[in-house]
Protein backbone atom coordinates (compact mmCIF):
# COMPACT_ATOMS: atom_id res chain seq x y z
CA UNK A 1 0.00 0.00 0.00
CA UNK A 2 1.14 3.61 -0.52
CA UNK A 3 2.22 5.70 1.65
CA UNK A 4 -0.10 8.88 2.32
CA UNK A 5 1.64 11.77 1.50
CA UNK A 6 0.74 14.97 4.19
CA UNK A 7 0.84 18.05 1.96
CA UNK A 8 3.62 20.70 3.48
CA UNK A 9 2.79 23.70 5.12
CA UNK A 10 3.09 26.57 3.77
CA UNK A 11 6.44 28.58 4.69
CA UNK A 12 4.31 31.89 6.24
CA UNK A 13 3.95 32.90 9.64
CA UNK A 14 0.13 32.43 10.43
CA UNK A 15 1.72 30.22 13.02
CA UNK A 16 3.25 30.82 16.38
CA UNK A 17 4.10 34.39 16.85
CA UNK A 18 3.99 35.37 13.47
CA UNK A 19 0.78 37.77 14.50
CA UNK A 20 3.42 39.66 15.98
CA UNK A 21 4.41 40.81 12.58
CA UNK A 22 1.98 43.50 12.34
CA UNK A 23 2.60 47.09 13.76
CA UNK A 24 -0.62 47.86 15.24
CA UNK A 25 -1.11 44.34 16.78
CA UNK A 26 2.48 44.52 18.73
CA UNK A 27 1.36 48.15 19.81
CA UNK A 28 -2.14 46.88 21.36
CA UNK A 29 -0.36 43.09 22.47
CA UNK A 30 2.53 43.83 23.46
CA UNK A 31 3.77 47.64 24.11
CA UNK A 32 0.62 48.91 25.36
CA UNK A 33 0.05 46.57 28.06
CA UNK A 34 3.69 46.72 28.87
CA UNK A 35 3.20 50.54 29.34
CA UNK A 36 0.60 50.13 31.70
CA UNK A 37 2.66 47.66 33.35
CA UNK A 38 5.90 49.78 33.85
CA UNK A 39 3.53 52.90 34.87
CA UNK A 40 1.84 50.71 37.96
CA UNK A 41 5.07 49.60 38.92
CA UNK A 42 7.38 53.09 38.54
CA UNK A 43 4.86 55.09 39.91
CA UNK A 44 5.25 54.86 43.25
CA UNK A 45 8.65 54.65 43.32
CA UNK A 46 8.62 57.89 41.14
CA UNK A 47 5.87 59.41 43.79
CA UNK A 48 8.06 58.56 46.74
CA UNK A 49 11.47 60.46 45.04
CA UNK A 50 9.39 63.83 44.35
CA UNK A 51 7.57 63.64 47.45
CA UNK A 52 10.92 63.05 49.06
CA UNK A 53 12.68 66.45 47.40
CA UNK A 54 9.91 68.53 46.88
CA UNK A 55 9.51 71.76 49.79
CA UNK A 56 6.34 71.60 51.95
CA UNK A 57 5.06 74.65 49.48
CA UNK A 58 4.67 72.90 46.82
CA UNK A 59 2.69 70.00 48.13
CA UNK A 60 -0.34 71.83 49.56
CA UNK A 61 -0.57 74.56 46.81
CA UNK A 62 -1.58 72.97 43.39
CA UNK A 63 -3.12 76.17 42.30
CA UNK A 64 0.57 77.25 41.40
CA UNK A 65 2.74 73.76 41.58
CA UNK A 66 2.28 70.60 39.11
CA UNK A 67 1.56 67.93 41.63
CA UNK A 68 3.88 65.16 39.48
CA UNK A 69 6.60 67.75 39.55
CA UNK A 70 9.20 69.65 41.08
CA UNK A 71 9.93 72.90 40.71
CA UNK A 72 12.43 73.79 43.47
CA UNK A 73 14.12 70.51 44.64
CA UNK A 74 15.28 70.31 48.39
CA UNK A 75 17.07 67.86 50.57
CA UNK A 76 15.52 69.33 53.32
CA UNK A 77 13.35 66.12 54.53
CA UNK A 78 16.08 63.65 53.95
CA UNK A 79 18.30 65.83 56.09
CA UNK A 80 16.00 65.81 58.97
CA UNK A 81 15.01 62.48 58.41
CA UNK A 82 19.05 61.20 58.96
CA UNK A 83 20.35 63.66 61.36
CA UNK A 84 16.90 64.51 63.27
CA UNK A 85 15.73 61.52 63.83
CA UNK A 86 16.69 57.94 64.80
CA UNK A 87 16.31 56.61 61.07
CA UNK A 88 19.60 55.48 61.37
CA UNK A 89 19.25 53.42 63.96
CA UNK A 90 16.03 51.87 62.67
CA UNK A 91 17.62 50.89 59.69
CA UNK A 92 20.86 49.31 61.23
CA UNK A 93 18.24 47.83 63.20
CA UNK A 94 16.46 46.23 60.56
CA UNK A 95 19.40 44.74 58.47
CA UNK A 96 20.99 42.69 61.70
CA UNK A 97 17.50 41.86 62.41
CA UNK A 98 16.53 41.02 58.96
CA UNK A 99 19.75 39.38 57.96
CA UNK A 100 19.98 36.73 61.34
CA UNK A 101 15.86 35.83 60.84
CA UNK A 102 17.31 34.70 57.09
CA UNK A 103 20.13 32.60 58.23
CA UNK A 104 18.32 31.05 60.71
CA UNK A 105 15.40 30.44 58.90
CA UNK A 106 17.38 29.21 55.82
CA UNK A 107 19.07 26.49 58.02
CA UNK A 108 16.30 24.93 59.15
CA UNK A 109 14.40 25.24 56.09
CA UNK A 110 17.21 23.43 54.11
CA UNK A 111 17.28 20.59 56.49
CA UNK A 112 13.55 20.07 56.28
CA UNK A 113 13.50 20.28 53.12
CA UNK A 114 15.85 17.87 52.64
CA UNK A 115 14.53 15.62 54.50
CA UNK A 116 10.85 15.70 53.71
CA UNK A 117 12.02 15.18 50.29
CA UNK A 118 15.07 13.03 49.93
CA UNK A 119 14.88 10.60 52.77
CA UNK A 120 12.01 8.34 51.84
CA UNK A 121 9.62 8.07 54.42
CA UNK A 122 5.93 7.43 54.73
CA UNK A 123 3.95 10.59 55.05
CA UNK A 124 6.92 12.79 53.80
CA UNK A 125 3.76 14.24 51.00
CA UNK A 126 1.59 14.90 54.39
CA UNK A 127 4.66 16.82 56.67
CA UNK A 128 5.20 18.46 53.31
CA UNK A 129 1.41 19.98 53.10
CA UNK A 130 1.44 20.20 56.79
CA UNK A 131 4.73 23.13 56.28
CA UNK A 132 2.91 24.75 53.32
CA UNK A 133 -0.40 25.05 55.59
CA UNK A 134 1.82 26.51 58.33
CA UNK A 135 2.78 29.25 56.19
CA UNK A 136 -1.30 29.88 55.40
CA UNK A 137 -1.80 30.45 59.21
CA UNK A 138 -2.12 34.97 59.60
CA UNK A 139 0.75 36.41 61.44
CA UNK A 140 -1.90 38.19 63.48
CA UNK A 141 -3.05 35.07 65.21
CA UNK A 142 -0.04 34.01 65.77
CA UNK A 143 1.40 36.90 67.87
CA UNK A 144 -0.28 36.92 70.74
CA UNK A 145 0.67 33.67 72.02
CA UNK A 146 4.31 34.38 70.74
CA UNK A 147 3.48 37.41 72.82
CA UNK A 148 3.40 35.61 75.83
CA UNK A 149 6.17 33.38 74.91
CA UNK A 150 8.23 36.98 74.59
CA UNK A 151 7.46 38.31 78.07
CA UNK A 152 7.89 34.87 79.90
CA UNK A 153 11.07 34.78 77.94
CA UNK A 154 11.96 38.62 78.93
CA UNK A 155 12.99 39.20 75.28
CA UNK A 156 10.12 42.09 75.12
CA UNK A 157 11.93 44.91 73.59
CA UNK A 158 14.96 43.32 72.15
CA UNK A 159 16.21 42.67 68.87
CA UNK A 160 16.49 38.94 69.70
CA UNK A 161 12.27 39.26 70.14
CA UNK A 162 11.75 39.24 66.25
CA UNK A 163 14.96 37.73 64.99
CA UNK A 164 13.38 34.68 67.29
CA UNK A 165 9.86 35.30 66.22
CA UNK A 166 10.33 35.85 62.44
CA UNK A 167 11.38 32.29 61.73
CA UNK A 168 8.11 31.43 62.40
CA UNK A 169 6.84 32.20 59.08
CA UNK A 170 9.88 32.44 57.28
CA UNK A 171 10.53 28.59 57.54
CA UNK A 172 7.39 27.12 56.58
CA UNK A 173 7.47 29.69 53.57
CA UNK A 174 11.41 28.58 52.53
CA UNK A 175 10.52 24.97 53.49
CA UNK A 176 8.16 24.80 50.68
CA UNK A 177 10.40 26.48 48.03
CA UNK A 178 13.41 24.65 48.89
CA UNK A 179 11.53 21.21 48.78
CA UNK A 180 10.35 22.12 44.92
CA UNK A 181 13.94 22.82 44.12
CA UNK A 182 15.39 19.66 45.63
CA UNK A 183 13.06 18.06 44.08
CA UNK A 184 14.12 18.45 40.64
CA UNK A 185 17.91 17.22 41.63
CA UNK A 186 18.35 13.31 40.50
CA UNK A 187 18.44 10.76 42.84
CA UNK A 188 20.95 8.62 40.86
CA UNK A 189 23.98 11.24 42.47
CA UNK A 190 22.52 10.84 46.40
CA UNK A 191 22.72 7.04 45.26
CA UNK A 192 25.94 6.82 44.14
CA UNK A 193 28.00 9.03 46.76
CA UNK A 194 25.88 6.56 49.03
CA UNK A 195 27.49 3.56 47.50
CA UNK A 196 30.91 5.36 47.59
CA UNK A 197 30.46 5.38 51.42
CA UNK A 198 29.39 8.79 51.95
CA UNK A 199 27.16 10.32 54.85
CA UNK A 200 23.80 11.77 54.99
CA UNK A 201 25.41 15.28 56.48
CA UNK A 202 28.29 15.21 53.44
CA UNK A 203 25.78 14.37 50.60
CA UNK A 204 23.84 17.48 51.79
CA UNK A 205 26.97 19.78 52.11
CA UNK A 206 29.17 18.77 49.40
CA UNK A 207 26.33 17.61 46.35
CA UNK A 208 22.58 19.20 47.54
CA UNK A 209 23.92 22.28 48.42
CA UNK A 210 26.09 23.46 45.72
CA UNK A 211 23.70 22.12 43.23
CA UNK A 212 20.73 24.12 45.03
CA UNK A 213 22.66 27.58 45.02
CA UNK A 214 20.00 29.35 43.05
CA UNK A 215 16.98 28.07 45.16
CA UNK A 216 19.07 29.23 48.18
CA UNK A 217 19.50 32.33 46.92
CA UNK A 218 16.01 32.98 45.74
CA UNK A 219 14.40 31.68 49.58
CA UNK A 220 17.03 33.64 51.21
CA UNK A 221 16.10 37.38 48.87
CA UNK A 222 12.32 36.32 50.02
CA UNK A 223 12.70 35.69 53.50
CA UNK A 224 15.29 38.48 53.11
CA UNK A 225 12.15 40.74 51.77
CA UNK A 226 9.31 39.58 54.45
CA UNK A 227 11.83 40.42 57.08
CA UNK A 228 13.00 43.58 55.95
CA UNK A 229 8.67 44.36 55.25
CA UNK A 230 7.48 42.81 58.43
CA UNK A 231 5.20 45.54 60.29
CA UNK A 232 2.80 43.05 63.10
CA UNK A 233 5.80 41.79 65.15
CA UNK A 234 8.00 44.49 64.96
CA UNK A 235 5.10 46.89 66.65
CA UNK A 236 4.27 44.16 69.11
CA UNK A 237 7.09 43.31 70.12
CA UNK A 238 9.12 46.64 70.02
CA UNK A 239 8.64 49.75 72.34
CA UNK A 240 11.86 51.80 72.53
CA UNK A 241 12.40 54.05 69.70
CA UNK A 242 16.37 53.14 68.93
CA UNK A 243 15.31 49.97 68.68
CA UNK A 244 12.53 50.22 66.53
CA UNK A 245 12.79 48.75 62.87
CA UNK A 246 12.22 51.32 59.63
CA UNK A 247 8.48 50.39 59.05
CA UNK A 248 7.29 50.93 62.46
CA UNK A 249 9.94 53.74 63.23
CA UNK A 250 8.52 55.51 59.93
CA UNK A 251 5.23 55.32 60.89
CA UNK A 252 5.05 55.91 64.57
CA UNK A 253 7.64 58.59 64.82
CA UNK A 254 6.70 60.34 62.12
CA UNK A 255 3.39 60.58 62.48
CA UNK A 256 1.96 63.01 64.99
CA UNK A 257 -1.28 63.40 65.79
CA UNK A 258 -2.92 64.61 62.75
CA UNK A 259 0.20 66.06 61.65
CA UNK A 260 2.12 63.73 58.06
CA UNK A 261 5.42 65.19 57.34
CA UNK A 262 5.09 63.53 54.21
CA UNK A 263 8.34 64.98 52.78
CA UNK A 264 10.30 62.88 55.61
CA UNK A 265 7.74 59.91 55.35
CA UNK A 266 8.44 59.15 51.59
CA UNK A 267 12.49 59.66 52.44
CA UNK A 268 12.10 57.20 54.60
CA UNK A 269 10.14 54.78 52.29
CA UNK A 270 12.30 55.17 49.54
CA UNK A 271 15.82 54.62 51.24
CA UNK A 272 13.98 51.85 53.16
CA UNK A 273 13.22 50.33 50.19
CA UNK A 274 16.96 50.76 48.45
CA UNK A 275 18.46 47.71 49.92
CA UNK A 276 15.60 45.31 48.71
CA UNK A 277 15.85 46.68 45.33
CA UNK A 278 19.99 46.39 45.45
CA UNK A 279 19.09 42.51 46.32
CA UNK A 280 17.27 42.09 43.56
CA UNK A 281 19.25 43.53 41.18
CA UNK A 282 22.45 41.42 42.03
CA UNK A 283 20.66 38.15 42.07
CA UNK A 284 18.34 38.88 39.36
CA UNK A 285 19.48 35.68 37.02
CA UNK A 286 19.97 33.22 40.00
CA UNK A 287 16.53 34.05 41.18
CA UNK A 288 14.99 33.62 37.80
CA UNK A 289 16.79 30.22 37.78
CA UNK A 290 15.18 29.06 41.05
CA UNK A 291 12.38 29.41 39.78
CA UNK A 292 12.47 27.48 36.79
CA UNK A 293 14.25 25.14 38.64
CA UNK A 294 11.48 24.55 41.38
CA UNK A 295 8.75 23.54 39.15
CA UNK A 296 9.86 21.36 36.62
CA UNK A 297 9.83 17.67 37.52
Amino acid sequence: MAAIKRPKRPETDEGGMGYLQSLPRRVVTVYLPLLVFIIVLLFPFYWMTITAVKPNVEMTDYANFNPFWVVHPTLQHIRYLLFETSYPGWLLNTVIISTAATFLSLLAAVLAAYAIERLRFSGARQVGLAVFLAYLVPPSILFIPLSVMVFNLGLYDTPFALILTYPTFLIPFCTWLLMGYFRSIPFELEECALIDGATRLQILTKIVLPLSVPGLISAGIFAFTLSWNEFIYALTFIQSSENKTVPVGVLTELVRSDVYEWGALMAGALIGSLPVVVLYSFFVEHYVSSMTGAVKE
